[in-house]
């Protein structure tokens, strides 16, 4: 087994505005990142996956969504979703060997945090500026079978 970090292909960005700005205030623009990697069968527990890249002000909205492939046969491997600073800061403990899965990027658990700038959701005490990466991070054991990890990323990002 080994360790992976690595980093997700990054899809077209899509930007949405609104269609008539003399109709609808425009505060934010809304973007959608869509991202995937694959991970190994070699892939060993502490594997991380850079997902995506947002503005530490960014605001990730509940609509993203991790998508994998059964990513082991036997044991349990889990999958958190986080940032360097707080691997698990926005859901853990999502089940890696189930196929064809998906989940919220926020946990139900975390929906009061809906609308949080990123640099707060990652538990740091300001706003550092620049960016900030949204990892994937494989936890409690090794992956044995390898798939692929795909991520649909929205946030926004304030006027």
């Amino acid at each position: 087994m080994a360790v992976e970090n690595l980093t997700a292909t990054r899809r077209h960005p899509i930007a949405m505005t609104t269609a008539n700005a003399n109709q609808v205030p425009k505060d934010a623009n809304m973007v959608a990142v869509c991202s995937t990697v694959e991970v190994t069968a070699a892939a060993s527990a502490t594997s991380t996956y850079t997902m995506g890249r947002v503005a530490s002000a960014a605001r990730i909205m509940p609509l993203s969504t991790l998508y994998w492939d059964d990513l082991a046969s036997t044991g349990a491997p889990t999958l958190d979703i986080g940032f360097a600073a707080d691997p698990d800061a926005l859901n853990d403990g999502l089940d890696a060997a189930t196929a064809a899965s998906s989940a919220g990027v926020f946990k139900a658990a975390n929906i009061a945090n809906v609308g949080l700038p990123a640099w707060q959701l990652a538990g740091l005490s300001s706003d550092p500026g620049g960016f900030l990466d949204v990892i994937v991070t494989l936890a409690d054991a090794d992956a044995n079978t390898g798939g692929t990890l795909s991520m649909v990323l929205i946030y926004t990002v304030d006027n």
